[in-house]
């Protein structure tokens, strides 16, 4: 991709990775509470496509990418000093391609391998202590209160002398903060958070366009998301899901581009469908609503989860 080869316009580009989308993820009940002991391991394909808006920020038009995402999840709920909590444990692999007109030139690029690892830890504030099995049937949820903090670690690959990646080559934490309330067979959700992110020392670095180092940085992006769902039978149910996140200004070796701006939204729906005692699919569907700057995608999920309570599958 000659043209982008400008110095000026790399800091445009900080989401051209296949794990772009932080703040655009939907996650109906996250913070409801399950038994201590309880587990879950979640295989989830998600497919996403749809343009990408600049902004007018480089010479760029008709952008627009396929990302196709495998991810493997394990979860356990825990007490944590009395409280319900719960770790959650993620390891994607994505397979993504980028295509454009580049200075009326029609350019393309293909990348697949392993994405940034992540790790969730979330504890309940407020409406659900600590339960074994044989309470935590007895128990209805009224309104829940709870914290968690999300890590994504640079685990995944990634090449500095190329311009787009699988791997951010950073950190990321979002705390966040989330509310759950529960009305007969209705439920409405509700989070509230932010990611920081560390900087990206070997940014578009060591090649023959660049032979030294570039960093690049971006600032804290706020999160909001809301869910409503309703339960029709145990197990089985269906919400509306929608987001907002803002911020992510980003920098090239502490030039700030102001133009790299997000005040973007999505909408979806979510069904979960039991098929045995242990199993479940998922099913997922989200679009954006409003997009100032960023990947401007419809996303198809499909997920199973096998789940359990104790040591051991049964």
């Amino acid at each position: 991709m000659r043209a982008i080869k400008i110095a000026g316009w790399l800091v445009c580009l900080p989401w051209l990775v296949v794990p772009m989308l932080h703040a655009q993820t939907l996650a109906p009940r996250a913070y409801l509470i399950t038994p201590v002991g309880s587990n879950a391991l979640t295989i989830s394909e998600n497919y996403s496509s749809g343009g990408i808006e600049f902004n007018n920020t480089v010479p760029i038009a008709d952008a627009n990418g396929t990302n196709n995402v495998f991810v493997a999840t394990y979860y356990h709920g825990l007490s944590f000093f009395g409280r319900s909590a719960n770790i959650t444990l993620g390891l994607p692999y994505a397979v993504g391609t980028f295509r454009a007109l580049v200075v009326n030139q029609q350019e393309e690029v293909y990348r697949s391998g392993l994405g940034d690892g992540t790790i969730r830890f979330a504890v309940n504030l407020k409406g659900g202590p600590a339960m074994k099995l044989p309470q935590f049937v007895q128990w209805k949820q009224k309104t829940l209160l709870g914290v968690s903090l999300l890590v994504q670690a640079p685990t995944g690959q990634y090449d500095p002398t190329k311009l787009i990646n699988i791997s951010t080559n950073r950190w990321a934490f979002k705390p966040e903060f989330g509310y759950s309330q529960r009305w007969g067979n209705w439920i409405l959700d509700a989070y509230g958070g932010a990611w920081f992110f560390t900087t990206n020392p070997e940014f578009f670095s060591h090649n023959s366009n660049f032979p030294g180092t570039r960093s690049q940085s971006q600032q804290p992006i706020g999160s909001f998301e809301g869910h409503l769902s309703r339960n029709f039978k145990p197990r089985l149910w269906a919400s509306l899901d929608g987001n907002f996140w803002f911020g992510g200004r980003t920098s090239l070796n502490g030039v700030q581009s102001p133009n790299t701006l997000q005040r973007n939204s999505r909408i979806g729906a979510t069904a979960s469908v039991p098929i045995s005692r242990h199993q479940s699919l998922k099913f997922s569907y989200a679009n954006g609503a409003y997009i100032r700057f960023g990947g401007n995608y419809q996303t198809l999920s499909a997920a199973w989860q096998y789940s359990w309570v104790g040591r051991r599958l049964k």
